[in-house]
């Protein structure tokens, strides 16, 4: 195809310029030439050229030729590109892709060598390229790397190339050059690199308990060049189930809240992925350590805290500091809690019963004890739930259907104002009917209420009706107490004092007004009898008991004629254990009962010193053992009330040991006989004359050993005599009851006075009580006499002495003593017998062991043997004694001459047959011999007897004591079937 362009015309030359287009069918190339034509004769062209002027040029286009034929024959152009070029290679190729296409153009074309384009030249120093000519007669060329390029070495490159034709001959003489063009290249990247972390392995340190942005941040690189494969995409944890994330940057954060007591330090390998999807060449190992958050609290105390009974106060925190965290604080105010709620009721105090308890703090005396421990004088509680699990503090359950009766007489019908009325109770949310504590109503006929304590929907109230007056008219009757400790469930005291018309309420040692009194008519006058019950009112008109109580009661007291003081209520109410400082009063300020104080102050220092002072103390030489819980409260003020710290709740507990239990033992005499005139003297016989009352504890003590680690080393028991209280003492008669006809039990009422003690006896017995020395039990149980004044038909009788600290809590052993009555006639009709039946006493030691059962001694000094009867005895002793030393030197000398017999060989052995023979004693030796079995004996003083006696028994039974007596003689059975001693008108059994 042939385009042609008109030329313009100047003068008679006409020049054309004209663009030729030739497309060479065999080629899929298009070559596009620039070609200027001189033509003169513009009507010498044919018509299948189109003539665009001006024209320049050396070739004439000839419409009937298939080449263009040149005028001159010299190569007088310079070929020609473009100005500038743009390329791009991918690296590891070789191919450079240039825009516009490398096509050098010559004028001289189609002239052989001067039309041709021989080759391009590159200009600059190390450049990495080469052009290549493709076709000499088109001018196409190629730019080519020489070697595989880096891009991450060098990205682009820039250089000039020159086009240069092949001159006017084969020899390239006359040789043109094109202008120098400007090539830009630019090499393209491959991602053939991965990603790689800047840090071999990365390491954070955390405080748990937050929630961090931003912990660590990881970073890796690509040594890629461009910017798609050397840029970091994504990062990926690669460790399983941890609480971290990581996002595309690298950072790292928790995704929940760490807790070093769960883990200190997690490991983590994290990699990381560039845009290419390429993963790193090697992950990364990163350490997140878990370092204990800063807890503002109260550090470096035991939680565990061990009080061993008897060592008096207890550091509680001697090493005690505040951590705060740095933050400046400007004041503190700390209270310490003791948690005693559940010992005893409310807190360690003495098991006594409340009467005795009420003497110690000094009441005097009128006070009556409605719930106390049942016993033989005080019967009406056996029928309650106790609650016993407190070491004997006496606690009654009521659990709405029982009521007791108090028996009449204990309390008077008609109290003479002023009077008190004590409780403990622990109540809880009730019904909305009325609940009972005291009534006291009447008996019969009518169901009138004197006077009553009862609660009504968390309200106290007491009622007290007037007896009838002159004047009718209102009086104050019932006083109501809104009160939240009647239904907390916790053990309060409750103090009354009544001395109308005004009432007192003390609750655990405060006072508190009636909210509400309301007013009613005084009872009519009638002469029925009142009835005075503990958990329900009796209905005398109805005959049935109504308004139950729920809940427990201990202590419940009535006093008489005389109001309770302040002192009195707070030591019924002070515990024996709570907490202590020796500090002044004003740094410190202590609840009632010492069970929680609470210290301020503005310096950390000090109030830490302050703590470091605080003790445990429990007064009581038993405690209860358990838990204590301890509780530090905290509040705490800053300068910055926004970034304030907040201190929470430290707890701990004290743990008080269980302690070495006491071992009450009673000894003494314990069978012992008197004349029937003693028993029926004015003074009667005294039971316990010898009675001792020892009080030991045994401890563990370890031996000492020669190393530390040896292993024979065993604990050693020892027993240490101690000196306590006791409450009581009980004397009970084993057998029939008392008969109070002709026998009784007698006390001098003037020496129990003395020693603050309390009698009260029946006809099982005595019992004393009273919170007193060891020491002065004794000496009242010494004073205990017997007194029978028909003792006609008795023989003996026989007691039981049991005594007990703690309200029953440690109990001695049971102290039993028999008393033989000796019933004499006329001496003239024992001429003929000089043996009398002596008085005997049997003296008790705990760690004797009697043999026999009845082991008999020289009469004591109180008995009233005759004189003459005491010789006889002496005498007969006397004789005895003889004959027995004479038989063993008797026996001594036969067994001498049958060992030497032996050794003469006379006998290769000697059997003692001792089948046929038998013993008799006089009569008159008898009390001696019984005497003498008492003692130690052997073989030698055995064989004396041979005079009265001949051998019935082996001598291994007679060791044993075989004998059996008959009138005149002795003969033994087995051990303890005793013998008979028998004379004229007259027999004993021993």
């Amino acid at each position: 195809m042939l385009g042609v362009e008109p030329c313009f015309f100047n003068a008679s030359l006409c020049l054309f310029s004209i663009y030729i287009y030739i497309i060479w069918h065999s080629s899929t190339v298009i070559y596009i030439r620039f070609l200027n034509v001189y033509h003169c004769n513009p009507s010498s062209l044919t018509s299948r050229a189109l003539v665009s002027p001006p024209c320049q040029g050396h070739y004439i286009l000839q419409n009937d030729a298939n080449s263009l034929s040149p005028f001159p024959t010299v190569n007088k152009h310079k070929p020609w590109i473009e100005t500038t070029y743009h390329g791009i290679i991918t690296e590891n190729d070789e191919k450079v892709l240039l825009d516009p296409p490398l096509i050098a153009l010559d004028k001289d074309a189609p002239l052989r060598y001067a039309g041709e384009i021989c080759g391009f030249r590159i200009h600059g120093q190390n450049v990495p390229f080469e052009a290549v000519v493709l076709d000499k007669s088109t001018g196409e060329g190629v730019i080519r790397a020489k070697d595989k390029l880096d891009c991450e070495l060098q990205k682009e490159h820039t250089f000039t190339i020159q086009a240069y034709d092949c001159g006017e001959g084969p020899d390239g003489a006359n040789m043109k050059k094109s202008h120098k063009a400007t090539v830009h290249i630019q090499v393209n990247d491959i991602n053939e690199y991965s990603p790689v972390f800047k840090e071999r392995s990365y390491k954070a340190t955390v405080i748990e308990g937050k929630n961090y942005d931003n912990i660590l941040k990881v970073e890796a690189v690509d040594a890629d060049c461009s910017f798609q494969y050397s840029q970091i995409c994504s990062y990926e944890i690669v460790t399983p189930d941890v609480p971290f994330t990581v996002d595309k940057d690298g950072n790292i954060k928790n995704t929940e809240k760490l807790n070093y007591s769960k883990e200190r330090m997690y490991k983590l390998t994290v990699t990381a992925y560039d845009c290419g999807k390429n993963r790193a060449s090697e992950d990364v190992l990163v350490k997140i350590n878990i370092k204990p958050t800063c807890k503002p609290s109260w550090q470096g105390f035991n939680k565990r805290i061990e009080y061993e009974p008897g060592t008096g106060t207890l550091a509680l925190f001697p090493s005690i500091h505040m951590e705060n965290c740095e933050e400046p604080i400007t004041s503190i105010q700390a209270t310490i809690e003791l948690e005693t709620s559940h010992i005893g009721k409310g807190c360690d105090r003495d098991t006594y019963s409340e009467k005795s308890l009420h003497k110690l703090c000094g009441a005097s005396a009128g006070t009556v004890e409605l719930l106390p421990s049942p016993s033989s004088t005080t019967n009406w509680t056996l029928g309650l739930p106790t609650d016993n699990g407190h070491d004997s503090d006496q606690v009654f359950e009521f659990n709405g259907t029982q009521a007791i009766k108090i028996p009449d007489g204990m309390v008077s019908s008609s109290l003479k104002e002023p009077f008190t009325v004590s409780v403990w109770m622990r109540h809880g949310p009730g019904a909305r009917e009325k609940e009972t504590i005291l009534c006291n109503s009447d008996k019969t006929e009518m169901n009138r209420h004197h006077y009553s304590l009862y609660v009504h929907n968390c309200r106290l109230v007491m009622l007290l009706r007037q007896d009838p007056t002159e004047a009718e008219s209102y009086k104050p009757a019932e006083f109501h107490w809104k009160l939240d400790q009647v239904c907390d469930k916790e053990w309060h005291h409750y103090v009354l004092n009544i001395e109308f018309p005004s009432v007192a309420l003390f609750v655990d040692g405060a006072t508190f007004e009636p909210f509400l009194v309301s007013e009613d008519y005084p009872l009519h006058a009638t002469k029925i009898d009142t009835q005075l019950t503990v958990g329900a009112c009796w209905q005398g008109g109805s005959v049935h008991m109504t308004q139950f109580f729920r809940g427990s009661l201990a202590g419940l007291m009535i006093r008489s004629g005389k109001l309770e003081n302040k002192k009195v209520i707070d030591c019924l109410y002070t515990c024996k254990e709570g907490l202590d400082v020796q500090l002044p009063e004003d740094v410190v300020q202590f609840n009632p009962n010492q069970s929680s104080l609470t210290l301020e102050g503005d310096d950390i220092e000090n109030v830490e010193k302050v703590m470091q002072h605080i003790s445990y103390l429990n007064s009581r030489q038993f405690p209860t053992p358990g838990i204590r819980h301890l509780r530090i409260s905290t509040t705490v003020k800053c300068f910055n009330e926004d970034s304030c710290i907040t201190m929470p709740d430290s707890e701990g507990y004290v743990m008080v040991l269980q302690p070495e239990e006491p071992k009450i033992s009673l000894s003494g005499i314990d069978h012992f006989a008197r004349g029937a005139s003693d028993f029926e003297s004015s003074e009667g016989v005294t039971l316990f004359p010898e009675l001792r009352i020892v009080s030991t504890i045994t401890r563990e003590v370890e031996a000492e050993a020669e190393g530390e680690d040896d292993p024979t080393v065993q604990e050693n028991v020892v027993s240490e005599e101690i000196m306590h209280n006791l409450d009581n003492c009980e004397v009970t008669v084993v057998g029939d009851d008392l008969d109070g006809e002709h026998e009784s039990l007698d006390l001098d009422l003037t020496q129990i006075q003395q020693r603050g003690l309390e009698m009260s006896s029946s006809n099982v017995g005595m019992i004393i009580t009273g919170v007193n020395t060891m020491a002065n039990y004794e000496q009242v149980l010494h004073l205990i006499r017997y007194r029978n004044w028909h003792t006609e038909a008795l023989f003996d009788r026989k007691f039981k002495l049991v005594c007990s600290e703690l309200n029953g809590r440690y109990i001695s052993n049971g102290f039993k003593v028999e008393v033989n009555v000796i019933h004499t006639t006329n001496p003239m009709d024992h001429a003929n017998n000089a043996m009398v039946q002596p008085q005997f006493i049997n003296p008790v030691h705990p760690a004797s062991v009697d043999l026999s059962g009845h082991n008999l001694v020289n009469a004591h000094q109180a008995s009233v043997v005759p004189s003459a009867a005491t010789i006889v005895i002496v005498v007969c002793v006397s004789f005895l004694v003889f004959m027995i030393i004479l038989g063993v030197f008797r026996i001594r000398a036969a067994h001498q001459r049958s060992m030497r017999d032996q050794e003469n060989g006379k006998e290769n052995e000697m059997d003692w047959d001792d089948s046929a023979l038998t013993i008799t004693v006089n009569p008159m030796e008898v009390w001696s011999m019984r005497t003498s079995l008492s003692s130690p004996f052997s073989l030698d003083t055995v064989m004396d007897t041979h005079a009265y006696c001949s051998l019935k028994k082996p001598m291994t039974e007679l060791l044993r004591f075989p004998w059996q007596c008959f009138t005149h003689s002795v003969v033994c059975f087995e051990e303890g079937d005793g013998c008979h001693v028998g004379g004229r008108g007259q027999s004993l059994w021993l």
